[in-house]
């Protein structure tokens, strides 16, 4: 349902384990200069030598589908560089012109490659058949090994404990669906589960796929997602022995009587199962049950809505039975007549609705599909139930279509476009079943129906009208799987527009074939305009008309290289981290980050390096070529600090020698060696910082729960910091001599927070500054210490419920504090956030709450500065897009993470922007 916004953290899990997948840069296009043909004939790939997409053939092809698919494939290897040995066959596509789609996907040493699929377009029969295109997604620079290396308890355990809520972890369930191949770069080896917990947020159920690298034994990748639970419980009256058709009347959730198809009973009763079709239609009365007893199935005790006779009673029109039944008729009907489509599955399968579910006993307001099933809510007085409208049971069952066709993946270009085709082909279900025309005002809106009052508009949850572009609307980040709801009209826009232009017949035929045949799982906004055109060729669409489709997407700013033309105020040091909240660190006028290998530059990582994850180093007025500082082991090299000569960070993984967590430091000229500075069984360090010749770091001891900080002064070997019993330190921060932390402890039913300072000459600490917590309060709690201009900075968040923070300065004797920023100011720190600062000025993040009227770009996470002594706070960019991990250098230049050209890059400024 489109109501529907999950953001990245649904489930508690950290943002920091949202991998985003290095592929998002559309290639160009090849082609003559002039008076290009609106169809590409050829679409090179990203990061492979096989190409994206390939048109304008006909060659001949022998044999079945199949068979005759892999022939060409191996004939012209050249052209494809695609190994038939490495491809299984997952489905195919018929339609009734004759045109077949063979879908492969791609197994790199018989492991599946996460989105990977090459598909081949046949038409003609016999002698006379022929390959008219082949296209997809093949990684030809996999070489990662596919052993695991880590124990299958302890991903499990990992994926689990990616669960950061509590409550929800400790309930919480991993299904395991084995190994499969991230395509980033030379590859990752990862385990992939469906996390299953209740939603910390709603209480509701919610899950989330999370692949942890099976090598090195962190979490790679997570989104969001509506997977069922596993194991589905058995399914009463599912089976359609014994039942005969029947027609009865129903009333609707209007009130109106309305026909209905039915299915009498051996003991002559009647359920609400429709047999006219060959995919039997079911409807269940979920009767208020919590929503949560559906995930894993249709309860044993739970019988298809009921009537002693063909009449049905009212409660099944307000429980919303009846338009659910009624609807799902006229989905299949519409996919059907159109495109010979035999159900959502196109095999028949039965199609399932359960109506008149609730959460926690109470009113739900939403719909989805759960990928086996649909389930509405019954919202309330001021809503019908959500079956009633059309449009949303178009776009709901619509995506079981696209997860037997396309099944693009639910996170960033392809999950906007997974709900883009959605709301296309709800509202076109929606205006074709009533009669309306395309310049009716509300044949663009999505859900406008489902009110009892008020206008359409203000209904609606979306609109296809809405005029949004890449360009100018397009939202990056982490919220909502990178934009999964908030860019779907930028898609469906152009989409609807070429429905508005072509007679909608042609542009529905279109979209269908771009959709089954051509789109794949992890295709972005640019190869969904090159499927379209090229469905739109196959079609026999003109010249001329072929013009429109391109005009349309060009229209909404979907072209080859769209996000060079996005307007930003920062420069980019490095494109297309491909773990998009790595936290970078800077100084000395240097930076430091996780970024693509081999050229973070260019955002064309990959190449045959084994470590995707390289960490390097440049400098932060970009000039001159990044250095790259980790050794090419195959661990993951993240987590730096600097002081702009030295870096430091941590490095996870398997080497020959063993699993570690070790510290590693080495000079950012590369010249010198890497060294290693902390290895322990049962430890991971963490918190790295460097000042000069000190180095500090804590370390988390697995057997004892036990968190000490370690020292290295002028070189020599790391010496442990005392701290008393009880006491946890976090925020290391080192500077000029002085080391500080925040820490904590439990005295009695007190929990207090101190940042503290350490003088490294006097050996001794300097100042404590103490905030204790009243029994049963909610606590006064300190964070993000830090050291600049000869002070410590830290963030203090009130007791209560305010969502800000203060910033406070102390000095290093412990002589007293100063207020920099009052919590109550405009635009004060977010509640939990972090604090990064040079001498001259700190810089913080302010995020927002989900905006009553939706998420903009301007509600993205934006970070501001001010002076450390304090003033005004200011912007410190008018970068549209989410703002992210910044990172002081010197004065007031701040390194950041920025996701406004639609992918995370990694941008500097020298100075605020002030006010935008």
């Amino acid at each position: 349902m489109p109501r529907r916004s999950r953001t990245s953290t649904a489930l508690g899990i950290s943002a920091t384990a949202v991998v985003a997948l290095a592929l998002a840069a559309p290639p160009a296009l090849a082609g003559p200069a002039a008076a290009p043909d609106p169809v590409p004939s050829l679409v090179a790939g990203q990061d492979t030598a096989a190409p994206q997409l390939v048109t304008g053939l006909a060659e001949p092809a022998v044999g079945s589908p199949a068979d005759a698919a892999r022939a060409h494939l191996a004939a012209h290897a050249d052209r494809y560089h695609v190994d038939p040995g490495e491809l299984a066959e997952v489905g195919s596509e018929s339609t009734p012109d004759g045109r077949r789609t063979v879908r492969f996907e791609q197994r790199h040493d018989g492991v599946p490659v996460f989105g990977a699929q090459y598909l081949v377009h046949l038409t003609g029969e016999g002698a006379g058949q022929r390959v008219e295109s082949v296209g997809g997604k093949y990684f030809t620079g996999l070489t990662v090994p596919t052993t695991a290396t880590v124990p299958a308890a302890a991903l499990r355990d990992l994926a689990l404990g990616s669960v950061q809520d509590p409550k929800a972890r400790a309930a919480a369930t991993a299904e395991d669906h084995g190994l499969v191949v991230l395509p980033d770069g030379a590859g990752r080896l990862a385990q992939r589960f469906t996390v299953h917990a209740a939603d910390p947020a709603t209480g509701g159920p919610a899950a989330r796929e999370v692949f942890v690298d099976a090598t090195v034994g962190v979490v790679a990748l997570a989104y969001d997602t509506r997977a069922p639970l596993p194991s589905p419980a058995p399914t009463a009256g599912s089976s359609a022995a014994g039942l005969e058709p029947a027609t009865g009347t129903a009333p609707d959730a209007r009130g109106n009587s309305v026909k209905v198809n039915i299915a009498r009973l051996p003991d002559g009763s009647y359920q609400l199962t429709d047999l006219t079709r060959p995919a039997a239609i079911t409807t269940y009365d979920a009767g208020g049950r919590d929503e949560m007893d559906f995930g894993g199935g249709i309860p044993a005790d739970l019988p298809p809505a009921h009537s002693p006779g063909p009449d049905f009673p009212a409660s099944a029109g307000t429980s919303g039975a009846t338009d659910a039944s009624v609807n799902a008729g006229i989905v299949y009907d519409f996919y059907h007549d159109r495109f010979g489509r035999n159900g959502l599955d196109g095999k028949g399968g039965a199609i399932t609705s359960v109506v008149n579910v609730t959460q926690d006993g109470a009113p739900y307001a939403n719909a989805y599909w759960d990928g086996k099933k649909m389930v509405y809510g019954n919202p309330g007085p001021s809503y019908y139930p959500f079956s009633a409208a059309l449009d949303i049971a178009g776009h709901e069952m619509t995506h079981g279509v696209i997860s037997n066709t396309a099944d693009l993946v639910g996170m960033g270009q392809a999950g906007a476009m997974n709900e883009g085709l959605a709301d296309y082909f709800g509202n076109a279900i929606e205006v074709t079943a009533r009669g309306m025309s395309m310049n009716d005002p509300a044949a663009a809106l999505l859900g406008e129906s489902k009110c009892r009052t008020g206008t359409p508009e203000a209904c609606a949850d979306r609109r296809m009208d809405d005029h949004r572009t890449t360009v100018n609307d397009y939202l990056g980040g982490t919220v909502d799987n990178g934009g999964q709801h908030l860019n779907a009209t930028i898609f469906s826009g152009a989409l609807w527009d070429i429905r508005r232009t072509l007679d909608p017949l042609t542009a529905d035929r279109l979209v269908y074939r771009a959709l089954t045949a051509y789109l794949t799982p992890l295709d972005d906004f640019v190869a969904g305009r090159n499927a379209a055109l090229a469905a739109g060729r196959d079609l026999g669409l003109s010249h001329a008309q072929l013009r429109t489709v391109a005009a349309a997407f060009d229209a909404h700013g979907i072209k080859a290289g769209w996000e060079n033309r996005i307007g930003m105020d920062s420069r980019t040091l490095a494109r297309n981290l491909s773990y998009s909240m790595a936290p970078p660190a800077a100084g000395g006028g240097h930076w430091v980050a996780m970024a693509p290998a081999p050229d973070p530059v260019k955002g064309t990582g990959g190449g045959n390096s084994s470590s995707t994850t390289a960490l390097y180093t440049g400098s932060t007025t970009g000039r001159g070529a990044p250095v790259r500082l980790s050794p090419d082991d195959g661990r993951y090299h993240s987590w730096p600090a600097t002081d702009g000569t030295t870096a430091v960070w941590k490095a996870i993984g398997t080497t020959a020698q063993n699993h570690s967590r070790e510290l590693l430091a080495a000079p950012l000229s590369g010249a010198g060696p890497v060294r290693s500075l902390f290895l322990a069984d049962g430890t991971e360090p963490g918190s790295p910082q460097v000042s000069g010749g000190d180095i500090a770091f804590t370390v988390n001891d697995f057997t004892t729960h036990r968190t000490s900080i370690r020292l290295s002064h002028d070189g020599a070997p790391a010496v442990e910091l005392p701290l008393a019993d009880g006491h946890h330190p976090d925020d290391l921060t080192l500077k000029d001599g002085y080391l500080a932390w925040t820490e904590s402890w439990q005295d009695g039913q007190q929990y207090v927070t101190a940042p503290t300072v350490y003088s490294i000459a006097a050996g001794k600490v300097t100042a404590q500054y103490t905030a204790h917590a009243a029994p049963g309060a909610a606590a006064t709690s300190a964070s993000s210490a830090r050291l600049a201009g000869g002070r410590l900075l830290w963030l203090d968040t009130p007791a209560g419920a305010t969502a800000r923070a203060s910033v406070r300065s102390g000095a290093l004797d412990g002589s007293g504090v100063t207020e920099v920023l009052a919590a109550d100011s405009p635009n004060a720190p977010t509640r939990g956030g972090s604090l990064t600062a040079s001498d001259q000025a700190l810089t913080y993040k302010v995020e927002s709450t989900k905006p009553a009227g939706g998420w903009t770009n301007a509600a993205l996470p934006k970070l501001w500065q001010l002076p450390v002594g304090g003033g005004t706070p200011q912007r410190l960019s008018c970068d549209r897009g989410g703002q992210d991990q910044p990172a002081a250098d010197q004065g007031t230049r701040v390194v950041w993470l920025d996701s406004t050209p639609g992918r995370t890059d990694l941008v500097v400024r020298d100075r605020a922007a002030g006010t935008c």
